[in-house]
């Protein structure tokens, strides 16, 4: 008897078995020729190894197709809970588009990371009712509505961290998840928008929120945060475009903004807070540290350093009426990193 066909005579587990130990997906698939006892076998296979390291930069499209076929055509129960798609654009201008059958065959997916991809909309909603963690950097999405259906489709979701791409269509970006707890959310440089860009925030269940513009956008806030424990808020240029005013229930804050007057509506109080950092790359930031150091009776540690990489200027400074309470009150430690002894510098030392 042929070897080809005393094999064709062994169990399916064990045909399945030596199945999973094909190096790629691709040569799995061409085991369906071999007759018609093996046509069915390649769709039960518990595991497809796709690599697209072999091809030539004119074949992404047609193995783009080829994964989207076979994922559809597969039938084994789908055991995947952790999955990353990184993309090296550098040898290609061609975008990758992820197959459909992504929203619809991950339905015990917790970990998904996308990387430098593009996401194709789908007639149906996606689902990913057991996704806990999602990464989105540097991805095209193809509408603002297919984001919030993402999102919303994602219903245990926790830890949510988004880098917005240069060249995506989507300013603004909304995130409606009752069960996130981690949000890091982050504009990239060089975005080009004729109305506005920003991020529209629905989350009541928020215990971090880490808002990052590059150079200037906007953060709505649509609901309390009353279980924020940390927030980070670090925005350019003199167009403010995220207030601290849905912040004060936060812990500890850390914020980089350039302008003090327009930083939170007057008579906010942060009762909760304990730890304070504060950027000192921007002029107003003295302005700045005196008003929150004004608003936080509770302030048990301040830290002041430079953290970012920008031209040195001179701080903005007006001499405060009246010692902040907290000075005499809570506040324990002061930490500076950078101190250069300016004359503003010595002032603000000099008050504690």
């Amino acid at each position: 008897m042929p070897p080809v066909d005393r094999i064709c005579h062994l169990p399916d587990a064990l045909l399945l078995r030596i199945l999973s130990e094909v190096p790629t997906a691709k040569d799995v698939v061409a085991t369906m020729v071999l007759s018609k006892r093996w046509e069915p076998l390649w769709k039960s296979v518990p595991k497809l190894v796709y690599d697209d390291s072999y091809q030539n930069i004119d074949d992404v499209g047609r193995f783009s197709r080829f994964v989207d076929r076979s994922l559809i055509l597969h039938e084994a129960p789908c055991g995947v809970r952790d999955m990353s798609i990184e993309i090296d654009c550098s040898s290609s201008t061609t975008p990758v588009i992820l197959p459909r059958s992504l929203y619809t065959g991950s339905r015990i997916l917790v970990s998904l990371k996308l990387n430098s991809v593009t996401l194709k909309d789908v007639s149906s909603l996606p689902s990913f009712p057991a996704l806990k963690t999602l990464s989105l950097a540097s991805v095209k999405y193809p509408g603002e509505e297919f984001v919030r259906r993402l999102l919303s489709s994602c219903h245990v979701l926790e830890d949510l961290d988004v880098d917005q791409c240069v060249d995506d269509n989507v300013t603004i970006f909304t995130v409606k998840v009752p069960s996130l707890k981690s949000a890091s959310l982050y504009k990239s440089a060089g975005r080009s928008t004729e109305g506005e860009d920003g991020f529209v925030i629905d989350a009541p269940s928020l215990e971090y929120l880490g808002i990052f513009f590059d150079p200037v956008g906007f953060c709505v806030i649509e609901n309390d945060m009353p279980n924020l424990v940390t927030a980070a808020v670090s925005a350019a240029y003199s167009s403010p475009g995220v207030t601290l005013t849905s912040f004060t229930s936060a812990k500890r804050l850390f914020i980089c903004l350039p302008y003090s007057k327009d930083a939170y509506s007057l008579g906010s109080v942060f009762h909760r807070l304990v730890y304070l950092r504060i950027c000192t790359c921007e002029t107003e930031w003295l302005n700045l540290l005196m008003r929150l150091l004004n608003d936080s009776p509770n302030l048990r540690f301040l830290k002041l350093q430079k953290c970012h990489k920008i031209e040195d200027t001179r701080p903005s400074w007006n001499d405060p009426s009246s010692v902040p309470e907290c000075l005499s009150s809570s506040l324990e430690t002061l930490e500076w990193v950078g101190y250069r002894g300016r004359k503003e510098e010595k002032e603000v030392a000099a008050s504690y």
